[in-house]
């Protein structure tokens, strides 16, 4: 399952007895495109990547749509936004290599969508070490393909997205209305202390996530642009834990605020999350941070996508992932104050799913 949050929106429960729940949309799906299969499994190389790239160890990423649409069906997932696995960045490569890379991607995912438009939506790749190269892909993915945004990394070779280099980029993304769901790939922080243990995946994806929303804010990209609808995946990292501590320094250190114009906190609900946070425990914290600011669906294999909740006293109610073909998220909450703790009944647990 994966949450949502953004400005100015707040949560629209339906009661238990109303009409038929609404759809269940997983934001959070990857796909390796099939024509990179075809070729590194016959032994070739595709685009300077062999086999090892697309972790087809993982038999997941070798399912045909049937495949995947029988799976969702058993977890109770209506649509899918399938996206390129994160390995398919490539923006260390030459930007006219890693342009088409992401071309046959998008127009692979394109084709998923079309084939099966009732069970997918998509989000493309991008050449973003080359702004200009991305923006021409963006537009045509949204305007010729149909994709709903794109997912991109942390940062493009180490440089973060408050840099002037990107300004065209997110001027373009809100223009286009683009969903840009924020994945890491690698190398993240974590790598450079260590490289152990597994800790450039586990620890360094939520580093990363929870450095990009500070560059974001401090950066003052989503004062800029302010309709830009950014996704923090794996429940935005330790973003919710870390804003405290990131408030307390805004207020004793004014001189390193860069051109955000208020306190971290109060952008947390100008992003989307996903939930992709393994326990109940944290999504109950996540869900606290932002008052309970919207909600979607994430990936196969959690738990059942809609809860039992109570909320501030009030009789028992479910919770289905409010979403829409134009906006995954489009949250309005009704019949509780922000400061009503929401307590969150999850159904029998299965065994989690590991999503990188």
């Amino acid at each position: 399952m994966q949450l949502c949050a953004a400005p100015d929106e707040t949560i629209h429960w339906r009661a238990v007895s109303a009409s038929p729940p609404r759809r269940v949309i997983d934001v959070h799906a990857h796909v390796t495109p099939l024509r990179f299969q075809r070729v590194v499994l016959d032994g070739k190389w595709w685009y300077g990547m062999g086999p090892d790239a697309g972790e087809l160890d993982n038999p997941r990423n070798r399912w045909l749509p049937a495949q995947r649409i029988e799976a969702m069906d058993e977890a109770g997932v209506d649509v899918q936004v399938v996206s390129p696995t994160d390995v398919f960045y490539q923006y260390h490569q030459a930007p006219d290599v890693t342009a088409r890379i992401a071309a046959e991607c998008n127009d692979e995912v394109a084709q998923m969508v079309q084939d099966h438009p009732a069970r997918f939506m998509g989000l493309g790749t991008l050449p973003m070490q080359d702004p200009q190269r991305a923006i021409a892909e963006a537009e045509r993915g949204m305007r010729e393909l149909g994709l709903k945004g794109f997912m991109i990394d942390d940062h493009v070779n180490n440089l973060t997205y408050d840099h002037p280099l990107f300004d065209p980029f997110w001027e373009a993304a809100e223009a286009l209305g683009a969903f840009i769901l924020i994945h890491q790939y690698g190398p993240t922080t974590v790598t450079y202390r260590t490289e152990q243990f597994f800790f450039t995946n586990s620890i360094g994806n939520l580093v990363d996530r929870t450095i990009t929303f500070g560059c974001l804010v401090y950066g003052g990209v989503i004062d800029t642009y302010p309709g830009l609808r950014i996704c923090l995946g794996h429940a935005g990292g330790y973003v919710p834990y870390a804003v405290d501590r990131l408030d307390k320094g805004w207020e004793m250190w004014p001189g390193l605020r860069g051109r955000s114009l208020g306190p971290p906190s109060t952008y947390l609900r100008r992003f989307y999350y996903d939930s992709v946070t393994y326990t109940d425990r944290n999504l109950r914290f996540l869900l606290d941070a932002l008052a309970l600011s919207g909600c979607c669906s994430g990936p196969i294999g959690r738990r059942r996508w809609s809860w039992s909740i109570r909320c501030g006293g009030s009789s028992r109610r479910r919770c289905s992932s409010p979403t829409s073909a134009r906006r995954f998220c489009t949250p309005t909450r009704r019949g509780c104050s922000a400061r009503e703790r929401v307590h969150i009944r999850a159904p029998r647990r299965r065994r989690a799913a590991w999503t990188g």
